[in-house]
């Protein structure tokens, strides 16, 4: 239920904040959420865990996922400012 929610706000914001976007940054916008969405996914599953170590790598998991959507989103929108 929580991601649910977590998802269709995520869809709300995303629509809102389209409006005045080119494509680029909305691509780029959507990638920077859906990587968080999925970070927050990580994180929550985390805390459910009752071993210690796998806690640790899915925190991990969650803080690379995070970078990695950060530096698509990033350089999606390095791109549509070069053109």
């Amino acid at each position: 239920m929580k991601i649910t929610k977590t998802l269709a706000v995520a869809v709300g914001i995303a629509a809102l904040a389209a409006c005045n976007q080119s494509p680029q940054e909305q691509v780029a916008d959507n990638i920077e959420e859906n990587a968080e969405m999925t970070a927050d996914n990580l994180e929550d599953t985390a805390d459910m865990m009752g071993n210690e170590a796998t806690e640790h790598a899915l925190e991990n998991q969650a803080d690379a996922v995070g970078e990695a959507g950060e530096e698509n989103a990033d350089a999606t929108r390095d791109a549509a400012h070069a053109d």
